[in-house]
């Protein structure tokens, strides 16, 4: 239908543009009613569009269309009056009726849609004498079929107004012409083509016009994002670099913190010197005059003593030549007579009724020049001081004879003399003479003590100041001696010391139990421990132990003390009555052992797993025993068996601290693999400050390297503490292997005890290589049950323990069994009390040193009191290690 329509179109334009080009002859006069005024009435309309058409006029094709529907709410325009119709299609038009037919001009104005029609073809106009159709006048069919044309294109098309644009959008073509009757002629299809054209190419043009805006529009949105994801690298470059800034900023901190404490102690320490340097000549006047009269003053109060109350001299009995009878104590008793101590000489002999006095040497006054002529002297007890010497220059000599350069005390100290001349080892530069023992020279020799709380003497005692525990000795020995609740070393050597210790406490915060050695008049602490405050009133128990070198005179005491001021000795302290809990054992620097102290340091920030870095604080031989190249192990240059022991104070928040506890695993670096030597298991807390420690002894060879690691749970976060009141503290006794030998073993998986326990022996499974001096019984009655020593020596053990239990009370009993006792000897013991609310897992550890002869044996005993054990664990968190020393 649409080929037809466009077929009759064609048709159409060519009989239009073949009769507009045939007008070229002599006009005709116009006749008919287009002619004229119009009297005439028009023909009929016939056809199917006639109804539709009829009242309507004739539209003019405008450049932009009008819309297809009237706006809502308006009328259509009236329709004017109807145009006349011609007669007909094809045939000649009306003539004029009687020569009516005005003649027309030559030119004549265009009519509808022939003015949109170029000139060239317009329809010509008629001649002046047209009067009939015959005549040369040209039928005004034609002319009418233009507007008809526009009339008819104007009902079906509608073009956008104005108000739109002008655009020619919009336009809807609606044909219902039919073949024969109605078509519209050729030239207004053409022009509506053409207007569709023109719209068309326009609508394109905007929408590329619209399209180019939208490329810019994503052009410059990607440049915007690309700008945003620069800011976005420059702000994360910043943040890298701040918090490197950080970073650099809490190290320089760090450095400042102790380049402070270290200026504050330097300025600390020189007001000090400035002083005694100020003070010093009067106060050994006031000294020496205090001592004059407190000798003749003691000599008058003894003679009116003896004259008042009448008794003899000889109520001390007969004293030996080198004691006096003391009648300050009650009774009256013998005791020798004081040695004035090397750098004293002596001022009166000692009498029967009282004893010797020295009186300290005046180096610097004595031999003003014995520093040099520009370095002041500063005198000390028992030596002098050289200040501002370097210590490497002490050391070559500058004290002089019968004087050595103390590097633990930064000062040069007088020769010891030894009595009857019984001289181990000559005064050197750097190190004291050592003296031979009168009796038999014994490499070891082992001691045990009890201890006591001090007895309160008013109704309120502060544990805050601090005290010290009674020491009350079992057996007397030749290298020590216990005075004033301390013990008093008469021999160099090196010392080895375990205290087991159980308390009930309600102190807040924590207690710190501590080993105090005194060499001078303050001393300082060789380690301690924190013992937490209990969620609940129970036993808690914990095992200190600690390396030092001796001199003679030194004094070892036990040192308990609070943090602050709310802890009352007679409300809130039980001590727990132990078997024998203090225990050491002596060594000769003839076993050729060598002693180290190490600290570690503090850690700044919170963390889970922790490797402690150590700085060491002495050493009685550096060649054998140093610090690795990051500070986190000690190295050994020799072959030989350590003894050691590991404590480390910290603060813990965090319920999962409490739930899972703290591993302290101890390892051995030999050739660039680490082996796990120990793993030791302790309770958590949550906001509490505790102790984890750790001790064993184990063989070790040439390059080999011990490290520690403590692991804590996740989401527990911990503080590790370091400083020099020994609360962190790393020692050890390296032996070599000629005169000691040590072994290791676990709990046996089979025959674990669960259930209410009573004084039963737990079974052992060896997992270090067999020593002839130390062995596990393999056969018969007491088979992994007793341990065995073939050779007579003396003997240290620790003992940990991780288990679950019900207990109210949880003993741990070190049993000893020899020839002459058939029955076994309890010579040790430690006690745990209930576990920690909502821990899983608790631990017990037990420490001793004893004598051992060929054949004696030992065991370790369980006893549940009021409870049941419902699990032993045989791995991780329990281990026995036994160290043997040849005496």
């Amino acid at each position: 239908m649409p080929g037809r329509r466009l077929w009759w179109a064609r048709c159409w334009l060519g009989v239009c543009l073949s009769l507009l080009g045939a007008g070229g002859g002599s006009p005709e006069p116009c006749r008919g009613p287009p002619c004229g005024g119009g009297e005439a009435a028009p023909p009929p309309c016939r056809g199917a569009r006639c109804g539709g058409r009829a009242g309507r006029p004739a539209r003019s094709f405008l450049h932009t269309a009008t819309p297809l529907r009237p706006p809502q709410g308006k009328a259509p325009p009236a329709a004017p009056q109807a145009a006349p119709h011609p007669a007909g299609r094809g045939g000649a038009a009306e003539a004029c009726p009687g020569g009516a037919c005005a003649t027309n001009s030559t030119r004549r104005d265009c009519q509808g849609l022939e003015c949109r029609l170029p000139p060239r073809l317009r329809p010509r106009p008629r001649g002046p004498g047209c009067a009939a159709p015959g005549e040369g006048c040209p039928e005004p069919a034609l002319l009418r079929a233009a507007e008809r044309a526009a009339q008819f294109a104007g009902d079906d098309f509608a073009y956008a107004g104005p108000e739109l644009g002008g655009g020619a959008l919009g336009v809807q073509l609606t044909c219902d012409v039919k073949p024969g009757e109605n078509e519209v002629p050729s030239e207004d299809a053409l022009i509506l083509q053409l207007h569709l054209a023109k719209g068309h190419e326009k609508f394109t043009e905007m929408l590329k016009s619209q399209q180019q805006i939208i490329v810019d529009l994503q052009q410059k949105l990607a440049e915007q994002q690309h700008i945003l994801v620069s800011q976005q690298r420059e702000i994360l470059e910043q943040q890298r670099k701040m918090y490197e800034q950080m970073d650099l900023i809490k190290i320089q901190y760090g450095m400042l913190f102790d380049t402070v404490k270290q200026m504050s102690f330097q300025s600390l320490q020189e007001d000090i010197q400035n002083y005694f340097e100020s003070h010093l000549q009067g106060l050994q006047n006031q000294v020496r005059n205090h001592l004059q009269k407190s000798y003749s003053v003691h000599k008058v109060e003894v003679d009116a003593k003896v004259i008042n109350v009448g008794e003899s001299l000889l109520d001390c009995g007969l004293c030996e030549s080198d004691e006096f009878c003391n009648f300050q104590k009650t009774p009256s008793q013998c005791e020798k007579c004081t040695l004035c101590p090397a750098g004293f000489f002596q001022m009166a002999e000692c009498s029967a009724n009282s004893d010797r006095i020295c009186q300290d040497r005046d180096e610097c006054t004595e031999s003003p020049s014995i520093c040099g002529e520009r370095i002041k002297c500063l005198n000390t007890p028992g030596g002098f001081r050289c200040l501002g010497i370097a210590e490497k220059d002490a050391a070559l000599g500058l004290c002089g004879e019968e004087y050595f350069f103390n590097k633990e005390m930064q000062e040069c100290q007088a020769c010891l003399k030894c009595e009857d001349g019984m001289v181990a080892m000559p005064c050197s530069t750097v190190s004291d003479t050592v003296c031979s023992a009168t009796s038999e020279n014994k490499l070891s020799e082992s001691w045990a003590a009890n201890i006591i709380l001090p007895s309160v003497k008013s109704g309120i005692s502060q544990v805050y100041s601090g005290l010290n525990l009674k020491i009350k000795a079992k057996l007397p020995c030749e290298i020590l001696s216990v005075e004033d609740n301390s013990l008093v070393f008469r021999q160099h050597g090196l010392l080895w010391t375990d205290l087991n210790f159980a308390v009930k406490h309600n102190c807040r915060n924590f207690l710190q139990l501590s080993l105090k050695l005194n060499g001078s008049e303050e001393g300082y602490e060789l380690s301690g421990v924190r013992i937490e405050q209990p969620e609940g009133k129970y036993f808690q128990s914990t095992s200190l132990s600690s390396a030092a070198e001796v001199e003679p005179s030194q004094t070892l005491s036990v040192y308990l003390r609070s943090p602050n001021q709310f802890c009352n000795q007679s409300r809130d302290l039980n001590i727990y009555d132990l078997n024998t809990p203090l225990s050491l054992f002596w060594l000769s620097h003839d076993t050729g052992a060598v002693a180290l102290s190490a600290q570690m340091s503090t850690a700044i920030h919170y963390q889970t797993n922790y490797r402690p870095t150590f700085k060491i604080m002495s050493v009685s031989d550096p060649y054998m025993l140093s610090l690795s190249h990051d500070g986190r192990a000690i190295k050994f240059t020799e072959t030989g068996v350590v003894k050691f022991v590991f404590h480390q104070a910290l603060y813990s928040m965090g319920h999962t601290c409490v739930r899972e506890g703290f591993s302290l695993i101890s390892y051995i670096n030999r050739n660039g693999t680490n082996r796990e030597l120990m793993n030791v298991f302790k309770s958590g807390v949550n906001y509490r400050d505790t102790s984890i420690s750790a001790s064993g002894a184990t063989k070790v060879g040439a390059g080999d390297l011990i490290s520690f690691e403590i692991l804590s749970p996740a989401q527990c976060n911990v503080r590790y503490f370091g400083d020099s009141s020994g609360i962190s503290m790393f020692s050890l006794i390296w032996i070599p292997s000629a005169v000691s030998s040590a072994i290791s073993a676990t709990v046996s998986v089979t025959g674990l005890p669960t259930g209410a326990v009573r004084n039963k022996l737990l079974d052992f499974t060896q997992v270090s290589s067999s020593e002839k001096q130390i062995q596990l019984v393999s056969s018969g009655q007491l088979a992994h049950k007793y341990f065995i020593f073939t050779e007579k020596g003396i003997a240290s053990l620790a003992f940990n323990l991780k288990l679950i239990h019900s207990c109210n009370v949880l003993k741990m009993t070190l049993n000893q069994l020899t020839m002459d006792h058939m029955q076994p000897t309890a010579i040790a013991q430690q006690v745990g009390g209930q576990m920690p609310e909502g821990s899983i897992w608790t631990s017990v550890s037990l420490r001793a040193s004893f004598a051992v002869h060929n054949g004696t044996l030992i065991s370790v005993s369980l006893d549940c009191v009021r409870g049941r054990i419902n699990q032993i664990t045989h791995e991780h968190g329990t281990s026995i290690s036994i160290l043997w020393i040849s005496s």
